[in-house]
This record gives C-alpha cells, structure tokens and sequence, in this order.
C-alpha cells in the first residue's frame, strides 16, 4: 500500500498516462487503497491540471484525455532513454524539422535525466552510426541544449570559434535564436565584442559556457532570426536577391507546416487559398522544389525567370511519369 500522497499521485498518473480506460476497482487494487482514495486522488490531479475522463457507471472508469494545455508527464526510465536518445540523434545532425523547441526540450529532459540514465542515453548514441551528407557538419547535442537554456534564460553565452578560413576567436554573446536550415544549425546572437550581430555555425563553436549574467534581448533588425540568418547569407556570398510570388490551393497553415521559415510566411486569401511573397537568393531550381514541397496545387507569378522554370519542370514530371495527367496533382506557372 502507498501511503505516501505525493508518491501515489504520481504512481497514479503513470498509470492513467497508458492509452487506456481504467476502472476504479483496478486502479485501487494497484494502489493498494480504497475506491474512495482513488476519487480523491482523481480530483487533486484535476486540479493540478490534468484532464481525467470519467465515465459513470457501478464500475466507472477513468483515462486520461487531451486537454488545453500540456501538463507534466511522468516518464518511466526506458521512455526517458528513448526520447532524449532521438532527440539528440536529431539535434546532433540537424536534421530539418528537428527545430529550437526540440533542442528545448532536450535541455529540459537532460536537465532532470538520473546519472544512471545519461550513461544509457550515451552509450546508445556512440553504437549508432548515422547516416549523413558527410559534410563534416555533426554538431555535439550538449552545445545546442547550452545555447537553447541561454537563449530561454535569457543569458550571456561565451565560446570559442572557428571562422571559415580556420581563424580561431572567443566570443560573448547576447544569443537570440537557434535556425536550423535542414543542413546546418546555427546561432543569430548580438556579439558584444564586436558590438553588432552575428550569425555562428553552430559546428564551429566550441566550449560553450552559460556566464550566468542575465540581459535584456535586443531589438533584432529584420523580423525573424531566420531572415536575418537568409540575408547575412547572401551578403557572405554575395548573392543577388529577387521577389517571388506564389499562390497556393490550400490554407496557410498548411503551407507554413510543410515550406521552411526561410521561404517566406504565406498569407491567407481565403480559406483553402494563401499566398507567398518573399524576397531570397537561393537558385531559381532550389526555391521551385522548396515550392513543390507544399504537396499541393500552385501557382507562381513571380519572377519570369522562375515562372519559366516551374513550366519546364512541370513538363520533365509529366514525361518522368509517361506522360500521363489524369487526376495528379499539378504545379502552374502564370504571369
């Protein structure tokens, strides 16, 4: 019997977190406490937050539901491993989608990880051998958790850099955001050494360390890190920008879920209709994939040079597929 009413609660919500109905007299036998206690347990994690289902009857069950907001899970130790092992998988080799707010999370959940599990998270990374472009581009996940928990706390962050030409450098830094472009990850961050911002590949930093000295952020000069990120790109390699536009037969949710940031944010002209306004340097081709990716029909106006190579690719899919159209999904190209 738990008689411990912290214990039991949390004993109790890992049993309700199993996709399950439980029934009273089941949750009582496992707790070793009367179908009274259990009601009463059931209500003090409702109002802790947690959304538990009900249903009526001589033998009610309860399952724990979505509710509207995200509250605490209780993880058991092989589920811990198994979470913060993807998690660093994903952030070690940016891989695209695995964003900031998973970085956050990873901080969050090796923050709390007993010594006992971060020997089993580490030992299942070193045997695993990823495959990757092979660009040299691996990152440590531990320096990505360190930048997202500064970025989070708002704290000055210090560490040794690598430039380009193979230049080493200390930097202290104000850090903004992290980017993730599906290639790489880097860190837009206001350097105080140089009294400016700066963009940072994230696999040339090396020894980071959160100072502790708290600040305030400052106001960045584009809208987004990732278009800041998009711009200081092009004047390092001295790329020429052009505007595109494009509309797209489906929400702006849809394509804001599928387009990378970079891209541009669609704005809605209805409720299945948006469109895409931007203004890069990328290849005509890279944008035109990058486009098809929103997985639905659409059209793009500008620029001509772009309109003429959406026409071309859409006629090199159709002879790849035998030329035949049907009910496939198209990609147009208009004035």
């Amino acid at each position: 019997m738990t008689t411990d009413t912290p214990a039991r609660l949390l004993q109790l919500l890992s049993l309700l977190q199993t996709p399950r109905e439980w029934p009273g007299r089941e949750l009582a036998d496992r707790l070793g406490v009367s179908r009274r206690t259990v009601r009463r347990d059931i209500d003090r994690l409702r109002e802790l937050g947690y959304p538990v289902q009900a249903t009526k009857g001589a033998d009610g069950g309860y399952r724990l539901v979505a509710g509207k907001a995200m509250p605490p899970l209780v993880l058991d130790d092989e589920e811990a491993v198994a979470i913060a092992v993807g998690l660093r998988a994903g952030a070690g080799h940016a891989v695209e989608g695995v964003d900031e707010a998973s970085v956050r999370a990873l901080a969050k959940l090796e923050q709390v990880l007993p010594g006992r599990l971060r020997h089993r998270v580490a030992t299942l990374q070193a045997a695993t051998t990823p495959l990757t472009s092979g660009d040299g581009a691996s990152i440590a996940p531990e320096t990505l958790t360190v930048m997202a928990s500064t970025i989070a706390g708002r704290e000055r962050l210090r560490f040794a850099y690598r430039a380009k030409d193979g230049t080493p450098s200390r930097r202290l830094t104000e850090p903004y955001r992290l980017v993730s472009t599906g290639l790489r990850w880097y860190l837009v961050a206001y350097d105080l050494g140089r009294d400016d911002w700066r963009t940072f590949r994230v696999d040339r930093v090396a020894e980071p360390l959160a100072t502790g000295a708290r600040f305030t952020p400052r106001e960045l000069p584009t809208g987004s890190a990732a278009e800041y990120l998009r711009q200081s790109m092009d004047r390092g390699q001295g790329r020429e920008t052009y505007t595109f536009e494009a509309t797209f037969a489906t929400s702006a949710e849809s394509v804001a879920a599928r387009v990378p940031p970079w891209v541009g944010t669609p704005e809605p002209l209805g409720e299945n209709e948006c469109r895409l306004i931007g203004v890069t340097s990328v290849p005509v081709e890279w944008l035109a994939v990058r486009l098809v990716m929103a997985d639905c029909d659409f059209t793009v106006h500008r620029p001509a040079e772009l309109v003429a190579y959406i026409g071309d690719l859409g006629a090199r899919l159709t002879r790849a597929a035998g030329g035949r159209g049907g009910h496939e999904r198209s990609v147009g190209a208009g004035r």
